[in-house]
């Protein structure tokens, strides 16, 4: 949540880089399933629409590494290797929230690392109960 006054009320888009418009929007649309929005040549954009956040991709778009909220992660990896995903980093935990600063106290966040044809840093994330109280 944004500070009080600003009337920030959270992200609308992120830019994300693409070299290869047709490979990217293949991958994106295609691979991760995402809801596909528009193409417009020139200059070179497409769109996605992940929930309540709005993917740009450009080529003059710098890096950044993009985060996906999923439910069940090992069932989500699993879809993807069979759509032809390579995990850098199989899922594993990276912090167990015992104060709740992320969420409800004592989940863990779980994390899967892959990149898309770009080269671009991805991840799958879910939280879940712990299994050591």
């Amino acid at each position: 949540m944004a500070e009080a006054g600003t009337g920030i009320r959270g992200i609308r888009q992120v830019a994300q880089r693409a070299t290869n418009l047709d490979r990217a929007v293949h991958f994106y649309r295609d691979t991760l399933g995402a809801s596909f929005l528009a193409r417009f040549d020139p200059p070179g954009l497409a769109f996605f629409q992940f929930a309540d956040v709005r993917l740009l991709l450009e080529a003059s778009a710098p890096s950044t590494t993009l985060y996906f909220a999923v439910d069940d992660i090992e069932a989500s990896c699993e879809e993807l290797r069979g759509r032809g995903v390579v995990f850098e980093q199989e899922p594993q935990l990276v912090h167990r929230d015992d104060e709740g600063t992320f969420g409800t106290p004592g989940e863990e966040e779980w994390m899967a690392f892959f990149r898309d044809p770009d080269g671009n840093l991805l991840a799958v994330t879910s939280r879940r109960e712990s299994n050591s109280k």
